[in-house]
């Protein structure tokens, strides 16, 4: 049995549900809208009307109902709530102020959120939402303006003011690349390097965010641009967009070439660059010869300075100084690791276990032996990392730590 009930709401509104009850004592409730005023109310119990009514066959016997009992048509509907709510977060970003009121710009934008979707199929979303969109036509006549650098600009300012974007500010930055259905590149979708191992044309894009993760700046490069290449045209352009003077970019060695290296040094940033170590380094052994009872403290740091070689500099590689620091709870982690690999190798060298790929594990001809000098020196460096520092931070600079931004997948 099903029945359409009415039910105040708690801001006055007035629900229209419908009840599904079955014999055992059981029901489910379709809750279909709240309705604010008496036409809306009509409006939604004509559609609670023929929801009961669907799939019946009508009986006709020639008898005509009295005026105003047939259902009210509806002839649009809208997401209010949703739309209004993305409209407002909208003009609270500044957004609605730099574009100039340019409403297409906001509707294309808006649907995305809502879907993400082709601009052709965002007239669909739109027309879901009860909002009626510009014409396919008139988004390609829009499409130049909106690919010009000083519109994207104006927005990436918009978005540095909301963020409060300061004179000592934490900015991340990170890429992903993005797909494309299509078996021939065009000079700029074109095939690169894939975690993934894929072959489709794609782009790469470099996204800036404050702190938190919020957007400030996004440029794209193409798809067989390398990841190292695309930190440096990111930087400067929202070093001259927001004229910062002081930039100190801060990454894994990994994610700096050489090259950036060079270039950063010429553009005048500093940077600070973790680094691998290789062997136990001078500080921490002269450290321990001087503490040889004592437990290395949580946090210490240690200062090395390190010339720079003459091929180095030749290559135009500046002199350095590397900062090491210890942390429990990262030689933990380590430690750990090295008892595992060192308990396998140990296994594969009494013939208990298959040899694979294991660090431990020396080959000498035919002779399998654990390798205790590697595991010597990698107990010694655990919980030790490595900085390398190429110019002091201003007091006041803009540090931009690469490869951190939170939820980027890398391969998206």
């Amino acid at each position: 049995m099903a029945y359409v009930r009415t039910v105040k709401t708690a801001s006055g509104a007035t629900a229209v549900q419908i009840v599904w009850s079955t014999r055992r004592g059981s029901r489910s409730i379709e809750h279909l809208g709240s309705a604010h005023d008496e036409a809306e109310l009509a409006a939604l119990k004509a559609a609670a009307a023929e929801l009961l009514s669907a799939g019946q066959a009508i009986l006709d016997l020639g008898v005509a109902g009295p005026s105003g009992s047939e259902p009210l048509p509806i002839t649009s509907s809208r997401m209010t709530h949703l739309w209004d709510g993305l409209c407002a977060a909208y003009r609270v970003l500044g957004f609605d102020s730099v574009t100039q009121g340019d409403n297409m710009f906001r509707d294309l934008v808006l649907a995305r959120i809502i879907e993400p979707t082709s601009k052709i199929d965002a007239a669909r979303v739109l027309g879901e939402v009860g909002v009626r969109a510009a014409s396919y036509a008139t988004v390609k006549r829009r499409l130049p303006i909106y690919a010009q650098p000083s519109w994207r600009q104006s927005l990436a300012r918009a978005s540095a003011r909301h963020a409060g974007l300061g004179p000592a500010s934490l900015v991340l930055f990170d890429v992903s690349t993005l797909y494309f259905e299509t078996d021939a590149g065009d000079g700029f979708r074109e095939p690169g390097f894939s975690k993934e191992r894929r072959l489709e044309p794609q782009i790469t894009l470099g996204l800036l965010t404050d702190a938190t993760g919020f957007p400030l700046t996004v440029a794209a490069f193409e798809g067989n641009k390398a990841e190292t290449a695309t930190l440096l045209p990111v930087i400067n352009a929202f070093k001259t967009a927001h004229q910062l003077s002081d930039v100190t970019v801060v990454a894994d060695a990994g994610m700096i070439s050489e090259a950036n290296q060079v270039s950063l040094q010429a553009a005048g940033l500093s940077y600070i660059l973790g680094t691998r170590i290789p062997f136990l380094p001078d500080v921490v052994r002269e450290w321990r010869n001087k503490h040889p009872d004592m437990a290395v403290p949580d946090g210490l740091m240690l200062t090395q300075p390190w010339p720079a070689t003459s091929s180095e500099k030749a290559r135009g590689i500046p002199d350095r100084v590397i900062y090491y620091q210890f942390r429990h709870d990262r030689a933990r982690r380590t430690l750990r690791g090295i008892d595992e690999q060192a308990a396998k190798a140990e296994r594969a060298v009494d013939g208990h276990a298959p040899v694979k790929r294991n660090r431990f594990i020396k080959l000498t001809g035919a002779t399998k032996t654990v390798n205790r000098e590697l595991e010597a020196k990698n107990r010694a460096l655990a919980g030790w990392k490595g900085y390398a520092d190429v110019g002091v931070m201003p007091t006041g600079g803009v540090c931009c730590l690469v490869g951190a931004v939170p939820g980027l997948d890398s391969s998206a």
